[in-house]
């Protein structure tokens, strides 16, 4: 069988299991037009990183990192603990400024026009690229419907309370939430579960229509039922929007990720992909022995 076959069908297969496992797919869940299917086709974007160094203070934490996260397709970013992962993750929509004394050196580009560029604008950045973190972070006093378009508040964006009730149910259907609090619109997003209450950020990192979205470890913390439905949204969502997920799960990331990237820092050093390719390739022909011993759980 082909890489390409055995990629399809590993793919076909996982939705398969999630159709078993109860998890319901989304995309024919919402009775009124699609807000974001709306989207011209050439939406989605490649994000380009080159040679990226990243720096806390004097501490340099990456070194000369290339990587280049395909339009549509899942990426994910494996390796221990301390290799940079999460920082490469900040880097690719310029959150990781945000740290005192942090520093940045390289490109990231975004269908070719580098977000760093001076005449780029932060906000410009993150709305295009957008990010769910590890620990969901709802406004807790807000209603889950403002909960899904304070991004779009917070951006200037404004929009028709019809066009905005669709939107809600467009995003929230998204992200595998609609069903269960559908009736509870005006309710505290804070009174959701953990695992709903990380769809909800998913469902406001939608409404703003990101051409990227950046995911740090977004299941971590999550019951394994929270988890497949987290997992079954990312691969739904891949077919619109450009996903790069951190993940220390590795069986987790040879489900949803097309492309995977293997994160080693050793003895001090800065972190760098030691290697990188198809998910397939990167679990079952990996070309460094370290890949190998890393997927296979001999270290990490």
């Amino acid at each position: 069988m082909s890489l390409s076959s055995s990629e399809t069908s590993r793919k076909a297969a996982t939705r398969a299991e999630l159709r078993q496992s109860g998890v319901k797919l989304t995309k024919t869940d919402s009775p009124k037009a699609s807000v974001l299917s709306t989207k011209p086709a050439d939406v989605l974007a490649d994000l380009d990183a080159r040679n990226v160094s990243a720096w806390f203070g004097d501490r340099k934490v990456l070194d000369q990192v290339s990587l280049l996260m395909p339009k549509g397709q899942v990426t994910a970013l494996i390796g221990p603990s301390g290799c940079g992962k999460s920082t490469f993750l900040r880097t690719l929509n310029r959150m990781h400024e945000l740290v005192p004394g942090a520093q940045f050196g390289g490109e990231v580009l975004l269908d070719g026009v580098d977000i760093y560029d001076p005449s780029r604008r932060i906000t410009e950045a993150r709305r295009h690229i957008g990010m769910v973190f590890q620990k969901p972070n709802p406004f807790p006093a807000m209603s889950i419907a403002d909960n899904v378009t304070a991004g779009m508040s917070l951006t200037g964006i404004k929009i028709g309370k019809s066009d905005r009730d669709a939107l809600i149910e467009e995003c929230l259907t998204k992200a595998g939430l609609w069903k269960e609090v559908k009736d509870r619109l005006g309710q505290p997003g804070g009174g959701l579960s953990g695992g709903q209450q990380q769809r909800l950020c998913i469902a406001r990192s939608l409404a703003v229509k990101p051409r990227v979205l950046l995911m740090d470890e977004p299941c971590s913390a999550l019951d394994p039922t929270s988890t497949r439905r987290i997992e079954q949204t990312i691969m739904e969502l891949a077919d619109e929007v450009t996903i790069v997920i951190v993940t220390h799960n590795m069986q987790q990331a040879a489900r949803v990720s097309d492309k995977c990237a293997f994160f080693l820092a050793e003895m001090g050093t800065p972190g760098v992909i030691v290697e990188q390719g198809d998910t397939t390739q990167i679990f079952d022909n990996p070309k460094d022995s370290r890949t190998n011993d890393y997927v296979n759980g001999r270290f990490g």
